[in-house]
This record gives C-alpha cells, structure tokens and sequence, in this order.
C-alpha cells in the first residue's frame, strides 16, 4: 500500500510549512488497560515529513508479571520470559521517538503507557506531541462506520494480518496514515496535534492488583502513578444548571463525568474541575452535565450511558479549554 508514493518536487510544492518534520506511528501491547498495567510489545514504523516510511522497529517486553489478555494479544508468560525488560529497550525506544510526533490510533492511550514506562525507568519519553488517528479521521471527515482501526484500514484498502500484534498494527496504521496525511494536506486541514507531558516520577501501587485478565478496578488513578483508593470530596455548593450546550461555556454547578484514560493525571483534572466550580460525578446518569472522554466509542458503561441518555460529549482538550473561563451561577441560584 505504499508504493504510491508522490515524487519530492510534487508534493513538497503545496506541503503545509507548518506540518510537522517526521512522525513516529506506535503501537504497544499491554497486560490492560490501568495505569499499573505495563508494555509487552511495542513497535514503531519512523515516517518521513511527508508520510513516507523510512524504517521500522518491534520488541518483545518482559513485564515481570503475567502478561494479562493473551486471547487479545497471543502473548504467553513464556514467550516474554527471555524478553528485555523496558528499561533496556528505552534508549532504543527513545531514539525512534525523538524529534517526532508520536502517531497512534486512540494516541492518548499509547502515550500514557509509554510515559510511565519511562517514569518507572527514572526516565522521559522524547515525545512533545502526539497525533491520534481517531481524531485525524474525524477532521477528514471520513465516513467511517466507527473508529476502530480495522474500519479506517478497510477505508484505504490496507489489509490486516495480525490484529493486536504490535508490528502489524503499527505497519497497518503507517499504511493507512500515508493518505489520511495527505489528504489533510492537500485541504490545508489543521492536524489535531495535542501536548505530550512526561511523567516525571513514578510510585509502585500501595493496593493488589486484580486477578490476572481483569479490566475492572475498584481504584482509580493517581499521582503520577500508581492506584489509590477514589476520595471523598465536599458537595458541590452550586445547583446543577442543566447540560452543556455546545459551544457555550462550563457553567459553575454542572455535572461532569469522565471515562477512559487521560493525559493529565485523572485526580488534578477532577481537581481543576471541582476548583472551577463544577460537580465531579462518579457515574453518570440523566443529570450529568457532560462525559469527558478522549474514547467516547468506547463500551465503558459511562460511554454507553451517555450515548442512551444523550449526553453532551467533549474530549480532555476541549474541556481543558473551557475550564479556563468557567461561567459563574446565577446569583439568585441556591
């Protein structure tokens, strides 16, 4: 799928000066999906300014724990055993990151494992932004039955080989990645190019894992690393407005939920948000203001409940965005 491939002369002509100079397209395998969960694969296909794969790179990752899903990813404690462990692939790893965007599909979860792989190394990841598909897709308006990384394959006609390895998927996301870039370029479409902050300490979970394969937890993230027990915080002193209109402001008393992972820590944004004035929701029901999600294609049950419901939908950035000028309640609120 690659073969077709502009001459320089013709696609440096009309390239987007303000486009970034090389990409990094990632893929890693974990043992799930919380934040105590490690890396035991990754793969990285380096891209040209254009696009254009130069090489590629994959890795076996010994976790030193049990590998989690291996009906997902097929890998066995077995064949991770003789693996590295990250802190001996993490110059490796580094160097194919460094002076990139990292590009991922549903980057924000890739980015987040890596960041505190390289925190428990006492090292950061030479990543300043990143590029999730996802949301590449959507500024492309392409038409997509959903966001799953087999349906923006099929889009392009790349063929899949082995969903869930590392390798394959990331080769699948650079094939793919190729024209969606140039489509935005050639529209001068803005890339939704997001920060990438670095962990810069990382402390081991004080409480016990879940069994093996479990994706649930009691625990939800916290400090720069690590499970803590969720806290209790004080009510919320205003009355809920109503839900979020869209394009209007966060309003002090509204009932905001969040699901999935995010790049700032899940703690200080619920404490950004509770300082702005709003209500923090453990769950989400009818009165929920808004879902925060950076996935909200997901099938966690908030997702699935805000879809039910209707309920306003923003990802991390917008809602970092809002957060700034929160609208105060009405006076003769309360």
């Amino acid at each position: 799928m690659l073969e077709d491939r502009p001459t320089a002369s013709s696609a440096a002509a009309d390239w987007p000066t303000a486009y970034p100079e090389g990409y990094a397209v990632v893929d890693v395998e974990t043992t799930g999906l919380s934040r105590d969960d490690r890396i035991i694969s990754a793969a990285v296909y380096r891209l040209d300014a254009q696009g254009v794969v130069e090489d590629h790179w994959y890795t076996l990752v010994n976790p030193e724990r049990d590998p989690g899903p291996v009906w997902i990813h097929g890998l066995t404690s077995e064949m991770l055993s003789g693996a590295p462990l990250f802190p001996e692939i993490a110059e490796e790893f580094a160097a194919r990151l460094e002076g990139r965007v990292l590009v991922a599909h549903n980057a924000v979860f890739d980015w987040s494992m890596i960041a505190r792989e390289y925190a428990r190394a006492k090292r950061t990841a030479p990543v300043r932004q990143r590029l999730c598909t996802i949301a590449l897709s959507k500024e492309l308006g392409l038409p997509l039955p959903n966001h799953k990384l087999e349906s923006l394959a099929a889009h392009f006609g790349v063929v899949q080989q082995r969903a869930h390895h590392a390798l394959d998927d990331a080769r699948v996301l650079a094939e793919a990645f190729l024209p969606s870039l140039r489509a935005a370029a050639a529209g001068k479409v803005r890339l939704p190019l997001l920060e990438c902050r670095p962990l810069t300490e990382w402390s081991e979970p004080a409480v016990p894992r879940q069994p093996s394969g479990s994706y649930g937890s009691p625990y939800r993230g916290g400090g720069a690393g690590g499970w803590r027990p969720s806290r209790k915080r004080p009510a919320c002193p205003y009355p809920n407005p109503g839900r979020y209109e869209p394009g209007k402001p966060l309003k002090q008393g509204m009932r905001v939920a969040f699901s999935g992972d995010t790049s700032v820590d899940r703690e200080l944004l619920e404490d950004r948000a509770v300082e702005a004035g709003l209500h923090v929701a453990t769950s989400l029901s009818r009165l929920t203001s808004l879902l925060v999600t950076n996935d909200p294609d997901s099938y966690t049950s908030k997702a699935v409940k805000a879809k039910q419901y209707g309920t306003p939908v923003m990802d991390e950035a917008a809602f970092g965005q809002l957060l700034q000028s929160v609208e105060p309640a009405d006076a003769t609120d309360g």
